[in-house]
C-alpha cells in the first residue's frame, strides 16, 4: 500500500487524481494507494441526495458567499461536510480476489478509525445501522468520522473524514449524513486542545496497515 500525504487539495482536483489512479489500479500499473489530506470547505452530495438537495439547510448562493462549494459525487451515503483541520482518506484498493464484500470493507475502515482514535484515548464505536465511527453514550452519540465510499468492479475511492481540528460550526450547514437526531464532534472538542494531524495521519496509516495489510502467519515447522 502507498501512502500519499497530499495536504490541502481541492474537492475537483482530488475527484481528477483518484479517477486516474482508480483506472491505474485496475490495469495493475499501481499498487493499493490511500490518499490523506484536507479540503478548503465544502459539502459534499451523496447518491441519497441526488434528487433532493433537503439536508444542505442554506442556498448555492448564501454557502459561495461564505467560501463554501458544493459538489455531486459518486460515492454512497447523504450530505456531508469537509474542511480543514478534518482529516480525509481516499483508498484505492482492489478488493479482489479475496475481499469482494462491500460491508465488511465498510466495517474494516470503521475499525482503522476506531484504532487510531484509541491511540488517543478516545473511545469510538458503532451504531447498530449507522455508518462511520461514533462517541458517547447509547442514544446520544456523536459523529467523529463519516464515511462514504464508491466501489467500481471492485476498485474502491472515496473514503473517510476523520474530525480532528475541524470548525464544527460549519456542520450546521446542513444535516449531516441525513442523520438528524445525532451531532457532530471531533478529537480537538473531546480531548479539549489542538490536535497534531501529523500525529493523527500516522496514526491512521498504522491502523490501516494492521488492518488491510497483515503480517502473513507464520510458517510452523514440520
Amino acid at each position: 500500500m502507498d501512502v500519499r500525504r497530499l495536504g490541502l487539495l481541492g474537492y475537483q482536483e482530488a475527484l481528477d487524481l483518484q479517477k486516474e489512479l482508480v483506472e491505474r489500479r485496475r490495469r495493475g500499473e499501481i499498487p493499493d494507494q490511500l490518499l490523506l489530506l484536507e479540503h478548503p470547505p465544502v459539502i459534499t452530495l451523496g447518491v441519497r441526495a441526488r434528487n433532493s438537495r433537503e439536508h444542505v439547510l442554506e442556498s448555492d448562493e448564501s454557502l459561495s458567499a461564505k467560501g463554501v462549494n458544493v459538489f455531486e459525487t459518486g460515492r454512497g451515503g447523504d450530505v456531508t461536510y469537509h474542511g480543514p483541520g478534518q482529516l480525509v482518506g481516499y483508498p484505492i484498493f482492489d478488493l479482489k480476489p479475496d475481499r469482494c464484500d462491500v460491508h465488511q470493507y465498510v466495517r474494516d475502515l470503521e475499525d482503522a478509525l476506531i484504532r487510531a482514535a484509541g491511540r488517543f484515548g478516545i473511545s469510538g464505536h458503532r451504531v447498530n445501522g449507522l455508518t462511520g465511527v461514533w462517541v458517547g453514550p447509547d442514544g446520544a452519540e456523536e459523529k467523529l468520522a463519516a464515511i462514504g465510499v464508491r466501489i467500481s468492479r471492485w476498485i474502491t475511492s472515496h473514503g473517510f473524514a476523520l474530525n480532528v481540528n475541524t470548525r464544527l460550526e460549519h456542520f450546521g450547514l446542513i444535516v449531516p449524513c441525513g442523520i438528524s437526531d445525532r451531532g457532530v464532534t471531533s478529537m480537538e472538542r473531546l480531548l479539549g486542545r489542538h490536535v497534531s494531524m501529523d500525529e493523527v495521519t500516522d496514526a491512521v496509516i498504522a491502523a490501516f496497515r494492521e488492518i488491510f495489510e497483515p503480517a502473513p502467519a507464520p510458517v510452523r515447522g514440520t
